[in-house]
């Protein structure tokens, strides 16, 4: 069906059905043609979608006020999410500052780290060190963090890019991500790189917990996370997880971090925070960040959105319903199963080369030789073609380039977390027919570059 011109740009000339309905896992477009949402659109349908208790606390927000300024009213809503996101978090994390979504979260982490250092006395320290890949958001502050060139690199003259380390990809360094040796491998070359730029100089470190779009899913080493936090407290170095897609439960935590026990200085939530119903996310810091800087005159900073009243009544409604539901351990459980099943795919398409993640927040990496992990050539274009063969099966996920951005193909694979043993079923049949049509072309595009 021919499509009428349209007004809107984003990414690309790429169009797309028009969305009719949305429940649960699935979705239709106007045609009637179904689709299971296995990236949750973009990590974010945590809950899955129209889930009629979450619309309900909203219809009951509208009927009192869909907006209140926060410098003129405080709302039930937006401290009811606040009361209830604290209990969720480490303890010490109890003070919140709500977005509305990840690239305002980090901007907003790295903002109050700044304004903490210049009302301590610590002015010098503005160097936040980052990864590569890695991806922190859009907004230019969030993007100097990003390492991920092909969005970075138009932007360059316009910001001040931060120090980079390597994130611990042990898959593609031949280390065995069960061994400690390999965590401190990997946490060594941060300690390595405050050194080198001056540790006075070093504000904070941002780094997430399970990787995700630039990394697909990567989860660290066997003593990485522990290391970072010893390596931070030794410096005087803020650590900040960017938890904008691992947070919310998909993981089989709340938080990714949780796996490892170890806690930030401020934390960036959003996506699965407030599962799509709502634009919604937060800054969550210590109040041993956020007393000096309110002390010194006020935090400088904020969005005309911040804690907006019917935002904060679906993110209280999300979490209702993630308790209720025990949604977090169905992440796990069926994670681990869904996990399972792409590994699975392995003996049947040599061109997998590693099956990755924790709970829902999973993906796996195509490659030309996965003795030596070689990508597959760029010019295939397979992080793009495979998600166009899937979504002609009716299955949706979500793909990147694997190294830097510039070439490598991972996808990742995220159901919602009300995900069921059928619809893993589901996925699987779907994806091996997309991989049925695709490892077709492979073998004949890599015979013509051979």
């Amino acid at each position: 069906m021919s499509q009428k011109r349209s007004h809107l740009f984003y990414q690309s000339r790429t169009r797309r059905p028009v969305l009719a309905e949305a429940r649960g896992v699935y979705l239709w477009d106007v045609e009637g043609k179904r689709y299971l949402d296995g990236s949750s659109g973009a990590m974010v349908s945590n809950i899955g979608h129209s889930n009629p208790r979450v619309l309900e606390a909203m219809r009951r927000q509208m009927e009192k006020s869909t907006f209140g300024y926060r410098l003129h009213f405080e709302t039930e809503a937006s401290e009811a999410l606040a009361t209830r996101t604290a209990e969720l978090t480490p303890a010490g994390l109890d003070r919140v500052f709500f977005v509305s979504g990840g690239s305002e979260a980090v901007e907003s982490a790295i903002k109050l780290a700044r304004q903490y250092a210049v009302a301590t006395g610590q002015a010098s320290r503005w160097k936040v060190i980052s990864r590569t890949p890695s991806y922190h958001g859009s907004t230019l502050g969030a993007l100097a963090l990003t390492g991920y060139a092909p969005l970075t690199e138009p932007f360059a003259p316009m910001m001040r890019e931060m120090p980079k380390v390597p994130a611990p990809r042990a898959y593609l360094d031949g280390l065995d991500a069960d061994d400690p040796a390999t965590g401190a491998h990997y946490a060594a070359m941060l300690e390595e790189r405050i050194l080198a730029e001056g540790p006075d100089t070093v504000l904070a470190f941002i780094v997430e917990p399970v990787g995700g779009a630039s990394t697909g899913a990567l989860v660290p080493p066997a003593g990485y996370m522990r290391a970072v936090r010893d390596i931070c407290d030794r410096h005087g170095v803020l650590l900040i997880h960017d938890e904008v897609m691992s947070g919310g439960g998909r993981t089989g935590r709340f938080l990714g971090a949780d796996h490892w026990d170890v806690a930030p200085d401020i934390l960036a939530l959003s996506k699965g925070f407030g599962a799509g119903y709502a634009p919604l996310g937060a800054m969550v810091a210590h109040e041993r960040l956020v007393g000096p800087v309110l002390d010194a005159g006020g935090f400088q900073h904020g969005y005309t959105y911040a804690g907006n009243p019917l935002a904060c009544a679906a993110g209280l409604a999300v979490l209702d319903e993630i308790q209720a539901e025990g949604l977090i351990d169905n992440a796990a459980r069926i994670g681990a199963l869904l996990k399972s099943r792409l590994k699975g795919l392995m003996d049947r398409y040599p061109f997998i080369g590693d099956v990755r993640g924790q709970g829902l927040l999973l993906a796996f990496e195509l490659v030309a030789d996965r003795e030596t992990m070689r990508p597959l050539p760029r010019e295939l274009n397979a992080y793009l073609e495979l998600v166009e063969l899937a979504y002609a099966e009716g299955l949706i996920i979500y793909s990147r380039r694997s190294r830097e951005g510039r070439e490598g193909d991972h996808f990742l694979v995220c159901p919602p977390m009300i995900a069921t043993e059928t619809h893993v079923g589901e996925i699987i049949d779907m994806l091996g027919r997309a991989l049925d049509r695709f490892a077709g072309r492979v073998d004949r595009r890599l015979a013509n570059c051979a």
